[in-house]
């Protein structure tokens, strides 16, 4: 089964045919980073409208890389939630189009269920259940994937995701929008334990995490320092930071397994590439024989092929979305937006 699938939550335009829900044909990106670099960050409006200017050719591009037409297509599959607004209504729409024109089914995809499939496509031995640790700009979740539209949150972040974070440290720290590998690239120039920065913890949510006193502080530091003249290290102070992000994920990573009862366990999204969370999680995964699945760093961001391959497993579960589907900004990743039919048959046999 051929799966045209599009993605264009945030600031990468991204359409990919995938097979079968585990074999990449074609995975087009059209990153629009270096724009959005002279901001400091992603400008909604601009997203947008390069999203507009991208998709059409973009998706030409990523049938020709597939070697297949649009008559090969089994079925179109999207982002809906959660992201930027504006930028997911312009993939959405195109996709209802492509569908309508073609006469296949139209599947929803949440983009953090993307995320969580891109490990099918690195790992074809990888099935449910297991745990998974997702870590991007705009989300951070602790989820119990007990099978592939089964899916049960069991931890968040109750402010800030840990993406954003490095995003805002970055910048403080003078580097450029996406914070993150100019960040980790900086950490690993030091052995930190210079600066003492705080690590959160909610009464009575031993899942749940926080990270906008730590973004606080990291800016109060470089803000102090500058004021007073004083000199900062900047890499010991991004070693620190991300040591900091790593004692708040890792640790309740492992809690979640032990709790869900799980010995597998997957990261996924964006901050998923950082080298240093990379080797927290080997580490502590190695100490309580977890299995551990770490998606290579080019399935780690956004693209099209992850949408593809969870939407082949939404497609079985027997997800269908008509043309009045909506784009939604949040979603929780265990809220449907429809029904499953397998699941309503289930409730009716």
């Amino acid at each position: 089964m051929k799966i045209l699938a599009f993605e264009s939550s945030c600031d990468e335009t991204a359409v990919a045919v995938v097979e079968d829900g585990r074999r990449v044909l074609s995975d087009a990106i059209a990153s629009q980073a270096d724009m959005h670099a002279l901001y400091g960050g992603v400008v909604p409006e601009i997203a947008s409208r390069k999203h507009v200017e991208a998709i059409a050719a973009l998706t030409d591009k990523a049938l020709a890389d597939a070697g297949v037409t649009k008559r090969d297509i089994d079925a179109v599959a999207v982002t809906y939630a959660p992201g930027l607004i504006g930028a997911v209504l312009v993939g959405l729409s195109f996709a209802k189009s492509v569908a309508y024109a073609l006469g296949v089914p139209l599947i929803p995809v949440h983009h953090i269920r993307g995320h969580i499939a891109a490990n099918y496509l690195a790992f074809p031995e990888l099935e449910p259940p297991f745990l998974a640790l997702c870590m991007s700009g705009g989300n951070t979740l602790l989820v119990d994937v007990r099978d592939y539209t089964d899916l049960v949150l069991v931890g968040a972040t109750r402010d800030d995701a840990a993406g954003e974070c490095f995003d805002k440290a970055a910048r403080v720290l003078g580097m450029p929008y996406p914070g993150g590998k100019p960040m980790d690239e900086l950490a690993q120039q030091s052995a930190g334990g210079v600066y003492d920065l705080p690590r959160a913890s909610i009464e009575g949510h031993p899942l749940d995490m926080s990270f906008s006193g730590l973004k606080t502080a990291v800016v109060n530091l470089a803000h102090n320092a500058e004021q007073k003249g004083e000199p900062l290290d900047r890499a010991a102070l991004a070693r620190d930071f991300t040591r900091a992000v790593s004692d708040e994920l890792v640790p309740r990573a492992m809690l979640a397994a032990r709790t869900c009862g799980r010995k597998t366990m997957v990261a996924a999204g964006g901050v998923a590439a950082n080298t240093i969370l990379r080797a927290d999680l080997m580490a502590a995964c190695a100490h309580e024989g977890v299995k551990l699945y770490l998606p290579p760093l080019r399935l780690c961001g956004d693209n099209g092929a992850m949408i593809g391959a969870q939407g082949y497993y939404e497609y079985l579960a027997g997800a269908r979305a008509d043309l009045s589907l909506n784009a939604y900004a949040t979603r929780d990743i265990d809220d449907a937006v429809v029904a499953y039919r397998a699941q309503v048959r289930d409730i009716f046999a």
